[in-house]
């Protein structure tokens, strides 16, 4: 399927869910990142601008090139960004925690903490308003978990959230090259990363993408085996540590947001 039609199945699928859902108002955690740019871009062009409130939600480990990126974001979608610095509450919440727990340093709890936070903030928001939560994750994170529960993972629908990370930055640049770079090009250069802790990037926890999406196409889109898999040309060990992690994190993709399709499978994964 080309790019021009999935972005017109996805716009038209976010009107029908918001109209179906009975709800006209949107909150979005805007990171800087790509997958939250793309995802506030496609929201501002399926309900309107006036109808969605981005949020930036910085903390210490936020690089200055995210706050950047998301104001000018917002400035060429012209939308009113909220900025929400969590650093304090994270530091209460530690403090607490340490009267129970030794915390040495920042690890997995502690950032899938921090995403907690966001998401709290960000539900908060959708009460006060009226409003759906969009949540931001794309169709690698959610096959191999790389996100968390209650976290980046609260909304209600996901508008990349059946778009593979590299067919994330496709659309992206396809949106770019006909609109004038409305997604800021900086954007699309960094590297991505959660910015949970300091000098993380999501290919060293994961493996890099252009890796990833075609293996995952082929176990979880086509149905091939492994020993398939590492016939088509890649590594046994990369091959058997993607597949875990899909098994693995059943149980979270149980609890995501909808997304909208765009594409059929031919296995039950």
């Amino acid at each position: 399927m080309d790019v021009a039609t999935t972005y017109l199945i996805i716009i038209k699928g976010l009107k029908e869910y918001f109209i179906k859902s009975g709800f006209k108002k949107a909150v979005i955690g805007l990171s800087g990142g790509i997958d939250s740019s793309l995802s506030t871009l496609l929201i501002t062009d399926s309900i309107g601008r006036e109808n969605l409130f981005p949020i930036f939600m910085p903390s210490e480990f936020t690089l200055k090139t995210s706050k950047k990126n998301s104001y000018k974001l917002c400035e060429n979608l012209n939308l009113e960004l909220m900025e929400i610095n969590i650093t304090g509450i994270f530091d209460k919440y530690l403090e607490i925690l340490s009267n129970k727990f030794i915390i040495k340093k920042i690890n997995v709890p502690e950032e899938n903490l921090q995403a907690r936070i966001r998401g709290n903030i960000l539900m908060y928001f959708a009460n006060r308003e009226q409003a759906l939560v969009i949540g931001t994750g794309n169709r690698s994170e959610i096959l191999t978990g790389y996100c968390t529960l209650y976290g980046d993972t609260v909304g209600a629908i996901a508008p990349i959230g059946d778009l593979y990370k590299t067919e994330v930055y496709e659309m992206a640049n396809w949106i770019n090259r006909r609109r004038n770079n409305i997604i800021p090009p900086s954007i699309l250069k960094e590297k991505p990363s959660a910015e949970l802790n300091v000098n993380q990037l999501d290919e060293d926890e994961l493996h890099p993408y252009k890796i990833l999406d075609p293996i995952l196409k082929l176990y979880v889109d086509e149905g091939k085996s492994i020993e398939e898999i590492v016939n088509a040309g890649f590594k046994k060990e990369v091959v058997r540590d993607i597949i875990r992690r899909v098994k693995a994190n059943e149980f979270k993709r149980q609890q995501l947001p909808s997304v909208i399709k765009i594409r059929t499978v031919k296995s039950s994964r």
